[in-house]
């Protein structure tokens, strides 16, 4: 089936380092850092990073993220209840726009 998302692009993922090789290793030695054990383990790293991608919708992030997280010891219980609180934060934040839409009508329909 073709999906505007490949799941088959995803390795291709280095192949950003054309045409600006120099950010591209910046970014890399960056990013593994940022995935290193320290005050958080590897394993709520990678829940983090798959509830991130839930809030940003990246179908990629959403692919690599699950396979990081089983690969790191998260199951699925783990992995559900970090998607809900990012769709709870994102919800939340939707929401909570609306105090500016409710401005708006406030001075509006004076």
């Amino acid at each position: 089936m073709e999906t505007y998302y490949n799941p088959a692009d995803l390795p291709k993922f280095g192949d950003m380092s054309e045409g600006s090789p120099e950010l591209w290793k910046k970014f890399n030695a960056w990013y593994g850092e940022v995935f290193k054990e320290g005050a958080l383990s590897e394993r709520e790293k990678a829940l983090i990073a798959l509830a991130v991608a839930h809030a940003v919708q990246c179908p990629y992030c959403i692919d690599a993220y699950t396979q990081e997280s089983l690969a790191k010891g998260a199951d699925l219980e783990q992995m559900t209840e970090a998607v809900h609180v990012a769709s709870a934060i994102r919800g939340g934040a939707s929401l909570v726009h609306g105090v500016q839409m409710k401005n708006v009508n406030s001075k509006l329909s004076m």
